[in-house]
């Protein structure tokens, strides 16, 4: 994986709360915080609030952090299927660029009112905000009585 290419959007401060019984990162905690990057992630990629984890394939921890440390996380898409996005995720240490975890394919679905897979009509990234579903968007609603 080449971070180079990979967008680093959230990062997360590792406090006393995040930490296992060694005293370092616990892992549980970091894979929440990526499925919720992802989702977030497919959601702007895809213009639809409604999206679940279909896949996550081999986890790789490569080095862990400690409290104190600031890790961040960055995703890129790979693939648009027709109901699907597959994206790949690596977190590392914001102060020493190394490597803490990297995900070669998360896959999300695109779903419809109905709960069933869609077709999202997507095929390329965007780095704008201008697939975020309308009605979450401040900007297509009227202003909201005072």
């Amino acid at each position: 994986m080449h971070s180079d290419d990979i967008n680093f959007h959230t990062r997360k401060w590792i406090r006393p709360e995040d930490l296992n019984a060694n005293g370092t990162l616990f892992g549980g905690s970091l894979l929440r915080w990526i499925d919720e990057e992802a989702a977030i992630y497919a959601m702007i990629q895809l213009g639809n609030e409604r999206v679940v984890t279909k896949y996550m394939s081999e986890i790789n921890f490569l080095s862990s952090a400690t409290q104190g440390d600031i890790v961040e996380m960055g995703l890129r898409a790979t693939r648009f299927g027709r109901t699907s996005l597959t994206m790949r995720a690596e977190v590392r240490n914001l102060f020493t660029r190394h490597s803490i975890l990297t995900i070669d394919s998360i896959v999300f679905v695109n779903l419809g009112d109905d709960g069933r897979p869609t077709p999202h009509g997507q095929t390329s990234i965007t780095f704008e905000r201008d697939r975020i579903p309308e009605r979450l968007r401040p900007d297509v609603h009227e202003p909201r009585p005072r």
